[in-house]
């Protein structure tokens, strides 16, 4: 077992062994690409939600696009009595993400179901995250140190920007149980894709069958680009999409 940082009490750790993906399905959609859209209209044949628009969840790092395992992580608004100021004053920080960096896995990503208006996450902490190889950072609600994050190369996709810190206002209160992302539910284990276009969530019970039809649409657009190149007319493009 880890040696515990003593930031969250054990028993709000509710898994100390997150589900790894499928063998060979990370390497297969790096492959191609880390591609949000392909790996969206997969899941759209398949029938499976879990997208989130970088319009929403906007990346802090452009061009940056990674896969890998969640880490989840769970914030609320704390319901100490004492002020932001007093919290402060005694250092009396109920943040616990660090927890949740030194329970994962190399490869993983950091998937925070925080709040808003406030930051969940800055440098330090992006910087503590990338030693223990976590590639990047899902988070509903805010970071800050953005100039940090992105000068160590740390990727986040958040819904805000606040210098305003969470340590005095928030209280983690579960790591590794499941989240939910406007209306996207996250379980540790899941496999989270996230390029400049958008997050997806692919459930690692269904990453065959999804990376097999986005492997298929990757192959067919690598066609019709080289022939959209090459001039060839648009009704005589090869293939069509499937249905």
């Amino acid at each position: 077992m880890k040696r515990l940082t003593g930031k969250i009490a054990a028993e709000r750790i509710r898994m100390a062994q997150v589900p790894r993906a499928p063998e060979g399905i990370i390497e297969r959609i790096r492959a191609i690409g880390c591609d949000s859209s392909m790996i969206s209209d997969a899941m759209d044949h398949f029938g499976i939600a879990g997208t989130l628009p970088a319009s929403l969840y906007r990346p802090t790092i452009a061009g940056a696009a990674i896969v890998g395992t969640a880490t989840t992580v769970r914030n609320q608004m704390s319901s100490a009595v004492l002020t932001p100021h007093e919290r402060a004053q005694t250092n009396r920080n109920g943040m616990a993400e660090m927890e949740a960096h030194n329970q994962a896995t190399e490869g993983d990503i950091l998937v925070i179901d925080g709040v808003e208006g406030l930051s969940n996450m800055g440098g330090i902490s992006s910087m503590i995250a990338k030693r223990h190889g976590i590639t990047g950072a899902i988070v509903k609600g805010g970071i800050r140190d953005v100039g940090h994050s992105r000068e160590i190369g740390f990727p986040f996709w958040s819904t805000e920007i606040s210098p305003m810190t969470g340590k005095w206002r928030v209280d983690t209160v579960e790591i590794n149980g499941p989240v939910e992302l406007h209306g996207v539910g996250i379980r540790p284990g899941d496999i989270i894709v996230a390029d400049d276009t958008g997050v997806c969530v692919i459930p690692p019970e269904r990453a065959d069958d999804i990376v097999s039809f986005a492997e298929e649409q990757h192959a067919l657009e690598v066609l019709r680009i080289k022939a959209i190149a090459e001039g060839v007319h648009v009704a005589d493009l090869p293939g069509k999409a499937k249905k």
